[in-house]
């Protein structure tokens, strides 16, 4: 059975404060907590507690949860991916899970400038686990500059203006075999003063704008066929 002490714990892991305070994540879902691996701290089930409902953060919990250590990963794993993407300031929790899961997918490493929090449970989900898989790590300003300054890697920003260069699958070649891309929030676009050269995704005027995610994933896609 969970003590009164654990109960509060794995309930403050609901909030950043929480997270960031204790360390540690909540997972729930036997796949999630299996891609978790060695990060698992507690695992509980329904049986551990009369509180499990309030626990877990789903309205249909998953009959397993458990906290996990918050993943590491190191700048050196994420310059060793094919793509470097910079995700600034991306805000929907289901927006940066799932670019999480298309890094994954398309061997790209991820620096989140500004993000809503990776151990939101709703990334997790919407990551499918793949944050406990591929490499990420929150960045700063100042940080971001020296790592991309020595990376030596060409910087393009994901926007739509007149001196973009369209992305598609005649032009793909023309790019670096390694390169550095920025994606915004469509919001706000790209607020980094990063990059002089753009790639602009072509589709029907009449939408305004692709959600990033798609925009992202239609990217890596057709980087990730580049030989």
């Amino acid at each position: 059975m969970l003590s009164l002490t654990q109960e509060k714990l794995i309930k403050s892991l609901q909030t950043n404060k929480g997270r960031q305070k204790a360390g540690l994540w909540l997972v729930e879902g036997k796949k999630f907590i299996e891609l978790a691996g060695n990060s698992v701290k507690t695992i509980f089930t329904p049986a551990d507690t009369v509180n499990y409902r309030a626990l877990t953060t789903t309205d249909t919990p998953p009959t397993i949860a458990a906290t996990a250590t918050i993943p590491s990963f190191s700048l050196e794993e994420i310059k060793a991916q094919k793509t470097i993407l910079i995700l600034d300031n991306i805000q929907d929790p289901g927006n940066l899970g799932t670019i999480i899961r298309l890094a994954a997918a398309f061997q790209t490493g991820l620096l989140l400038y500004r993000c809503v929090d990776p151990g939101n449970p709703k990334v997790i989900r919407s990551s499918a686990g793949a944050i406990f898989q591929t490499p990420w790590q929150e960045i700063d300003l100042d940080n971001l500059n020296k790592f991309c300054s020595a990376s030596g890697r060409p910087i393009y920003r994901l926007e739509n203006n007149k001196q973009a260069q369209p992305l598609n699958s005649e032009t793909i070649n023309q790019l670096p075999q390694e390169l550095i891309i920025i994606a915004g929030s469509e919001g706000q676009g790209i607020t980094l003063p990063l990059g002089n050269q753009s790639l602009a995704i072509n589709h029907n005027t009449a939408i305004e704008s692709l959600n990033v995610a798609t925009a992202v994933a239609i990217t890596l896609f057709t980087c990730y066929q580049k030989a």
